[in-house]
């Protein structure tokens, strides 16, 4: 499958707007996911005050994090099923190797689910890499969770 034939970023995440970081998903599967993002001007975060102008690379644990939303909601149409909205629980080991993403660069968001509790947890591998060269700019293990019903999990919650 080319990346044409996947339903358009904004199908797949509870986002709206300006919110929605990823532009596009490259590949996806049962179990995987590649999301491209291009930083550019109008980029959220983007800040040109420093000395290379770009967005934080802190932003990347936001972007890991719309990729996982684009596997649920890539997976949930395969069902047939809708869109669910569910919650980054933390990250373990966020780690980068450039301070920002620098302004013109092309990052792809890989995911891999590597865990699924019948509870709605799950974990996934994470990493970005520079389009372009493939060089390897952050990683991370991202614990998600997914209740069945949201409104009642925040009802009770709350």
């Amino acid at each position: 499958m080319n990346s044409d034939s996947y339903p358009d970023i904004r199908a797949l995440v509870p986002h709206e707007g300006e919110m929605v970081f990823l532009d596009r998903v490259l590949t996806a599967g049962t179990s995987t996911l590649c999301a491209e993002v291009t930083i550019g001007l109008h980029s959220v975060f983007f800040d040109a005050t420093g000395v290379e102008a770009g967005v934080g690379s802190w932003v990347g644990i936001e972007y890991m994090a719309q990729a996982i939303a684009a596997h649920a909601g890539f997976l949930a149409r395969l069902r047939g099923d809708a869109v669910r909205v569910g919650f980054l629980l933390g990250a373990r080991r966020y780690q980068t190797s450039v301070p920002l993403f620098a302004l013109g660069s092309v990052l792809h968001v890989h995911v891999q689910h590597v865990l699924q509790g019948e509870n709605g947890l799950g974990a996934f591998d994470c990493r970005i890499d520079d389009g372009a060269s493939g060089a390897n700019l952050a990683n991370a293990t991202i614990t998600v969770f997914q209740p069945d019903n949201v409104n009642e999990f925040l009802q009770r919650s709350f």
